[in-house]
């Protein structure tokens, strides 16, 4: 079965909050015949978005290829967040990959959540940029690891831009009885993703990119020159990106063997009016502390948008809109009747460690993926530091490779049931404070 097609409708943004207000944007033609490029990329998320952006820029002839529309998976579904570091905690990097890697990749970071804001000011990309994000953590003795953590990103790194929260503040700021403190980053931010995207698209073109949308890659032919087969065309190019995520599918067993698609689902309720200040008083996104993570925000038009709940086969449920009022009535009880307005889901890709995989899949073929849930930055970046690395300039993609990238346990057949049960024992967990 393909992921492209399990869920979703041909060439079509998902219904969802994101897509009933995105900014308009004319439809991009699909390929048809044969064509050459200094560069071709698969996919039109952020990563792609990206990578076309800055090699255009630096004045590569680009193709990019995109099977539905530009932001069509995780890239216009997604919570919005735009966080600080890495997906793994420094601590853990520090640990794996030393001290000298870990103030690296805490660098690049930063330059990540800088480069998504420098991006939307130089092109004026109109996506509801707001800055906060608090990580809340479900107890006393949690609250205690999210200041410990904290405190090691001053001390190591002079990051300043937390404000801690104790018990009596967090509530403050949210609402819930189930939250005890945590901290607020200010550098953090959070935005309407699908716009973010839209806005990334309409540079690119500006720049001098050729999109294609409608158009599936069904192979990718390691040679030099590289040759990018669709249906109805194909792409000649010195170097091919590989920018597909959760949607990969069999273009890259090195690739698949690292990276798996999940699926998590976000709803959208009514517009609260006055009561949205029961859910949070300040406009911040927020995620918890949970092994599958909720995270929400309020939208710009005072709706809850809460993400939560995951899933590991290829369909989504029949029912989102309940999958997701679970959690959300978890957090927030006085929201059990709630209309939600609307309910999507979306396809991300996670690795085993968490961290992004980039990696030279071949001479002249890049490939990133698997941010886990902290895409908006990275997935930019990681498009930004795969354009230097065809320029020449490959420091920062290096550093990223290095990172060691685990192979998902039981292959393709039986990786998903193993995920299901490591998810069952860590769903106990939360649920029983252990």
């Amino acid at each position: 079965m393909n992921l492209l097609y399990s869920n979703d409708r041909k060439a079509e943004h998902p219904a969802s909050w994101y897509a009933a207000t995105a900014n308009p944007i004319d439809r991009f033609p699909a390929l048809t015949g044969d064509a050459k490029a200094d560069v071709c990329i698969v996919g039109g998320g952020y990563t792609g978005l990206s990578a076309a952006l800055h090699l255009a820029e630096a004045g590569f002839d680009v193709v990019l290829l995109e099977a539905h529309r530009v932001g069509f998976g995780a890239s216009g579904r997604n919570g919005g967040q735009l966080g600080s570091a890495q997906r793994m905690d420094q601590e853990d990097l520090e640990r794996l990959v030393g001290d000298e890697d870990a103030a690296k990749l805490w660098d690049l970071a930063e330059d990540a959540k800088d480069l998504v804001k420098s991006l939307i000011a130089k092109h004026q990309i109109d996506c509801d940029l707001k800055p906060g994000i608090a990580t809340l953590g479900l107890s006393v003795g949690e609250q205690k690891e999210l200041h410990e953590h904290a405190g090691h990103l001053s001390d190591r790194y002079g990051y300043d831009q937390i404000e801690l929260l104790d018990a009596d503040a967090g509530h403050a700021l949210c609402p819930s009885p189930t939250y005890k403190g945590g901290y607020l980053d200010m550098s953090a931010a959070h935005l309407h993703p699908l716009n973010y995207a839209l806005g990334l698209a309409q540079a690119a073109v500006k720049a001098g990119v050729r999109i294609f949308e409608g158009t599936e890659v069904l192979g990718v032919e390691e040679a030099s020159p590289a040759v990018v087969r669709t249906a109805r065309g194909r792409i000649s190019a010195d170097h091919v990106i590989l920018a597909c995520n959760g949607y990969l599918g069999d273009l890259n067993r090195k690739v698949a063997a690292r990276v798996m698609p999940i699926n998590n689902f976000i709803a959208a309720t009514e517009p609260l009016g006055a009561e949205a200040t029961q859910v949070l008083t300040q406009d911040v996104a927020v995620a918890d502390t949970k092994f599958v993570v909720n995270y929400f925000r309020l939208s710009a038009d005072g709706r809850l948008l809460f993400g939560g709940g995951e899933s590991y086969g290829y369909r989504f449920p029949s029912d989102i809109a309940a999958k997701v009022r679970k959690p959300m009535t978890e957090i927030f009880p006085h929201l059990r009747d709630v209309q939600i307005d609307y309910a999507w889901g979306g396809t991300l890709a996670i690795t085993m460690r968490r961290m992004p995989f980039l990696a030279r899949v071949a001479p002249n073929i890049l490939s990133a993926s698997g941010y886990s849930g902290h895409g908006v930055g990275t997935a930019t970046h990681a498009g930004q530091l795969m354009a230097l690395a065809i320029q020449g300039q490959a420091e920062g993609f290096d550093t990223m490779a290095r990172v060691p990238a685990l192979p998902f346990p039981g292959g393709p057949t039986l990786r998903s049931p193993l995920l299901v049960l490591a998810m069952t024992w860590f769903a106990l967990r939360d649920r029983l404070g252990l």
